[in-house]
């Protein structure tokens, strides 16, 4: 089995590698392949989607990293046709959401959904979406360790001079450094 983990990576920090790690380690995934959103629907992302490749390349060595630029459906289509048995991983949160992605019906077509849960996530709500999937059958929960992490709170971090070095892995943290990203534009005098 293969396993599709996406997201827009602005940056990828240590919680996204704590849930690739359970994954391959709870469905003994053959191979993870990381797909970084070039043009996320929902959120404006500054950062441009080369960079962000770059960034996870240096998160995830040894996986193949990818663009996505269409649907989820249309990304788990093609990537079932290339692969095989796809398990495309997302978080619990974004588990909430997806009886209202475009085509969630095609996406569990192609695909099974792994959805990460953390210690102490409301159980109930995950159950009251799973109702309302269209094939339940093919969602799979996995637990991942508490890593109260977010790409937003590294990049203020970094605003505010403060070092990363805990949140992110340490590749990541020299391109951080190197590119001088995240960084607030120089006043002008």
């Amino acid at each position: 089995m293969v396993g599709l983990f996406g997201g827009s990576f602005n940056p990828p920090h240590n919680g996204h590698l704590a849930l690739a790690a359970a994954a391959q380690e709870q469905f003994a995934l053959e191979r993870l392949v990381v797909l970084v959103t070039i043009r996320p629907r929902y959120k404006h992302v500054a950062e441009d989607g080369d960079l962000r490749l770059e960034l996870a390349r240096a998160a995830f060595p040894g996986s193949a990293v990818e663009r996505e630029e269409g649907t989820t459906d249309a990304t788990v289509r093609d990537a079932a046709r290339r692969y095989g048995d796809v398990l495309f991983l997302i978080g619990a949160d974004q588990f909430l959401d997806f009886p209202t992605w475009h085509d969630p019906v095609a996406v569990l077509e192609h695909a099974r959904l792994g959805v990460a849960t953390r210690p102490g996530y409301a159980r109930e709500r995950l159950e009251a979406t799973l109702e309302r999937v269209s094939q339940p059958e093919r969602v799979l929960f996995f637990s991942i360790p508490e890593l109260p992490i977010a790409s937003s709170e590294v990049r203020a971090r970094v605003a505010r001079g403060e070092p990363v070095d805990d949140l992110v892995p340490a590749a990541v943290a020299r391109l951080i450094e190197e590119r001088k990203l995240y960084r607030p534009p120089p006043r002008l005098h």
